[in-house]
């Protein structure tokens, strides 16, 4: 498909105001990085999937960590604070068969790394991600390339 701001310029302001958001929260990159890169790897986008490893390794992260997240449970690379994000992630995107995604033991646990300004910034982590799903999924942007050049015309 082709680029949508010719046909939606408000698309860049929203999109300009969650980048802004998440650079002037109190989640490092890093920690924002590995969960937009897991909830790139439950929805199977290739383009968020991508974006976000070559994220990490620019953050300087090694291999390790940014191979691991997929398997982020029984890896060792990952701190408390990171393993909660990656959690409420998964959480968020995955269907649950007793209808809570988010059970209050969780947001218990996330809370007690997180203090209120942390939380509402990972919640925007999320809802990121959550703005651009339908895009990457259905208008597929050309994985690797720039905003803006990454759509077919």
């Amino acid at each position: 498909m082709p680029n949508p701001l010719p046909f939606l310029p408000e698309m860049a302001e929203v999109g300009a105001g969650l980048h802004k958001a998440l650079q002037n929260g109190p989640i490092p990159p890093t920690t924002v990085s590995l969960l937009q890169l897991r909830a790139g790897q439950l929805l199977g986008s290739t383009y968020f999937t991508i974006r976000e490893t070559g994220n990490l390794r620019k953050l300087g992260e090694p291999e390790e960590r940014v191979t691991a997240v997929a398997t982020w449970r029984d890896a060792t690379c990952f701190t408390d604070a990171e393993r909660i994000a990656l959690e409420l992630v998964e959480a968020v995107l995955t269907p649950n068969p007793t209808g809570e995604r988010v059970s209050d033991e969780l947001y218990g646990r996330a809370s007690a790394l997180y203090d209120d300004r942390a939380m509402w910034s990972l919640i925007m982590a999320i809802a990121h991600i959550g703005f651009f799903t339908p895009a990457a999924l259905i208008a597929k942007p050309i994985p690797g390339m720039p905003p803006g050049q990454n759509y077919s015309e």
